[in-house]
């Protein structure tokens, strides 16, 4: 599902795609990394609202890249807002049901409340899809919001024979608003528990979180700081104990921070709906008679950084991710994945859907043996070793907001820390899958944490250009209002503007998560990450 979105100024033109880039750009520190304890008054409480003036220099165009078309009025009327059962749509122009290979369908969408009536503003999140259940195919549509109601449905005809669209409601543009009040405005919609632990046994267990207002401190702060990175962790100070005694670090309480309005809109019965067919079967066939392509795929280059990939980035064709923009390619063998991974050592640094790919790899590669490093399993660090072909795989979480089991600090390293421990060089692939777990605070937090590690990926590659350095977007999952598609878009707005300007690939698992017909689940079905791996494969056996 593509959900195309004007900025203010092109109100009133014809929808032109916008692409609007965050720049992100900080001097890189001096070369040492160490985390400074120290107590601090609360600062006096300031609105919860996000001054986004105040935010800095390296992030000017925040406000423009999260630029989500007009909800409409603020209304308590619950049946006024957008409807799975009653929105429709069809095909644009003349009914037919064949089709020819390479070309477009494309089909309008009214969006209408629960009553019926035709709605006059856009703002709905709703996914397009266009699905070939006899070949297991799927490729994601275009979604473009007119701001009135109506939608513009576009999906290119990337397979010769039959194929189905299909339309969901993710969220009514009511839900959206509602999103949109509690990310920008609440500080935090989750808490965590730090542990800290005295030099002669005491334990004390307090909140901490990512400013110290949400640490819910009655008096003094602890602030934890990364020089390099710049990144703050806060927790209220124990009574008995000192700053330097944290020694743990668990998931905490999820915060109310909707009223019961906000959360009939967010239920499960509007909620990741799908909507009534407007759009008979359709069946594609060859642009030529006797061409024997199935797919309309020109040639592409090898998979290689640096490329920007289109819309749609890829679609499935028998079970199989193909890429419209580099030739991927397919892995069948335990020997091809290990010819391809032959002398390299991967650095996987990011959250648990990413450790998916660690875990594919070592359960699909027989000789590929885990290290136990007597860690704990969610956090890491994971390591595992193929030594006949010479390959290190490693999986590490990022650290501070981590929802996670108790884990000792020690064990939380920053991505912006672990990248700038690493030489870098031909052999060095570095992964970064992050996201995840930033939709519970305002954007401003994911921003700043963003140029941190910016900077030291540009750091790695300035120093060793042959690094390859692959961004994993986040995927589609969580449907409630500490963690949604619409949130996760736009986590993915930010990771994609983040990387401007460097030479990086990107694996697109938001498209790659929502482009069949099965559920989504936040970490998903092995299918979905095989071919996510074989993305990834695919670049570093290019290079």
């Amino acid at each position: 599902m593509l959900q195309h979105l004007q900025t203010p100024a092109e109100a009133g033109a014809e929808l032109q795609t916008a692409e609007k880039v965050l720049c992100f750009m900080m001097p890189w520190p001096e070369p040492m990394i160490h985390w400074l304890p120290q107590p601090s008054t609360v600062p006096e409480y300031v609105s919860e609202s996000i001054d986004w003036d105040s935010l800095p220099q390296e992030l000017p165009n925040l406000t423009s890249l999260l630029y989500w078309p007009p909800t409409g009025e603020d209304r308590d009327d619950f049946l006024a807002s957008t409807s799975p059962r009653t929105s429709t749509y069809c095909l644009k122009g003349p009914a037919h049901t064949t089709f020819t290979l390479g070309s477009n369908l494309e089909a309008i969408l009214v969006a209408r409340d629960h009553r019926g009536r035709a709605k006059v503003h856009g703002g709905d999140l709703f996914r397009a899809q266009l699905l070939g259940p006899e070949l297991r195919a799927g490729v994601p549509g275009e979604v473009k919001d007119l701001k009135n109601g109506t939608y513009l449905l576009s999906f290119p005809l990337l397979w010769a024979g039959r194929a189905q669209v299909q339309v969901r409601l993710i969220h009514s543009s009511e839900a959206v608003r509602v999103l949109q009040r509690v990310w920008r405005e609440k500080r935090a919609t989750v808490d965590f528990r730090g542990y800290f632990r005295g030099t002669d046994g005491p334990l004390e267990t307090v909140i901490c979180n990512v400013d110290p207002q949400s640490t819910g401190a009655k008096g003094p702060t602890c602030q934890y700081k990364d020089v390099v990175s710049g990144e703050s962790w806060f927790c209220a100070q124990p009574s008995t104990l000192p700053c330097n005694a944290l020694v743990g670090h668990s998931s905490g309480s999820y915060l109310k921070v909707t009223t019961s309005h906000d959360e009939a809109l967010l239920a499960g019965n509007v909620t990741d709906q799908k909507l009534p067919s407007g759009v008979p079967p359709i069946l594609v066939l060859p642009a030529t008679q006797g061409n024997m392509s199935n797919m309309a795929l020109p040639s592409r280059p090898p998979c290689s950084p640096g490329h920007l990939s289109p819309k749609p980035s890829g679609f499935y064709y028998q079970d199989r991710w193909h890429s419209t923009f580099c030739s991927s390619r397919s892995f069948p063998t335990v020997d091809s994945i290990l010819n391809c991974l032959a002398g390299r050592i991967v650095y996987m640094l990011g959250d648990s859907t990413l450790r998916q790919w660690w875990e594919y790899l070592r359960d699909t590669v027989p000789s590929l043996k885990p290290v136990d490093l007597h860690v704990t399993y969610q956090v890491g660090p994971l390591m595992a070793v193929e030594t006949t072909r010479g390959t290190v795989l490693h999986w590490r979480a990022h650290s501070w907001p981590l929802r996670s089991l108790r884990t000792p600090v020690a064990s939380l390293h920053s991505v912006a820390r672990e990248l700038h421990g690493l030489a870098g060089g031909p052999y060095t692939v570095v992964v970064l899958g992050i996201g995840a777990h930033f939709t519970t605070f305002p954007p401003s937090i994911f921003a700043r944490r963003l140029v941190g590690i910016r900077a030291a990926v540009k750091a790695l590659l300035d120093h060793e250009p042959s690094t390859l350095v692959i961004i994993k977007l986040a995927n589609t999952g969580y449907k409630s209002v500490y963690g949604s598609d619409w949130l996760t878009l736009q986590v993915n707005r930010l990771l994609r503007a983040a990387f401007v300007g460097l030479r990086v690939a990107f694996v697109d698992a938001w498209e790659m998560t929502s482009t069949l017909n099965v559920p989504d689940n936040i970490h998903p079905r092995k299918l979905i990450v095989r071919n996510e791996v074989e993305l990834f494969l695919s670049f570093i056996c290019s290079t």
